[in-house]
């Protein structure tokens, strides 16, 4: 069952796919955060995440008019922003091997920086997670998409996604369940 949210949605969409630049600009203003947010969770770098949110409503713009389907749109836009993160990431890591290559001295760059997560138990145990895992859980359960919309977000087969999910499960239980152990047993 669809709410009045992805009614809304779709409705905003098919007008983009029109043309109607104030569907356009209500499209972005009701999904521009929801996207830097998935970029973040992939990239763990602000300014990454909004240069590829950046890059991905330029895509996510021109592209709309050819959007067969107005219901698919959370899922082609995550797609979208998935692959710009995939390409920064893969630009970064280009640049790094490059300036490694360039330095005879060792190196000596910045440490790396936390996930500057304050939050409960449970967001440090999904911050833990790999990348790819970190994406799948949080489109599933925070932004409440299928497995089926999750592949198309990710890229990836169905079949990828249920084993992401499983395997971040997995990691979950045991992240939290130890730490129920560490504190009942210095109790």
């Amino acid at each position: 069952m669809r709410n009045a949210e992805q009614v809304f949605d779709e409705y905003l969409a098919a007008a983009a796919r029109t043309g109607d630049r104030r569907a356009m600009a209500a499209l972005f203003g009701r999904w521009n955060k929801r996207l830097i947010a998935h970029a973040w969770r992939l990239t763990r770098d602000a300014e990454a995440a909004r240069e590829a949110a950046q890059d991905g409503w330029i895509e996510i713009l021109r592209g709309i008019g050819s959007l067969q389907d107005a219901r698919a749109f959370p899922a082609w836009a995550y797609r979208i922003v998935t692959r710009r993160c995939a390409q920064g990431i893969k630009a970064a890591q280009m640049r790094r091997a490059l300036n490694a290559e360039a330095s005879a001295a060792p190196h000596n760059g910045p440490p790396d920086p936390g996930t500057g997560v304050d939050s409960a138990r449970l967001s440090a145990a999904v911050s833990d997670l790999p990348p790819d895992q970190r994406a799948a859980v949080a489109l599933f359960y925070f932004e409440d998409m299928s497995v089926a919309q999750l592949a198309v977000a990710l890229d990836v087969p169905a079949g990828t996604v249920k084993t992401r999910l499983m395997h971040a499960r997995r990691k979950l239980r045991a992240a939290l369940e130890g730490a129920d152990l560490c504190e009942t047993s210095t109790r």
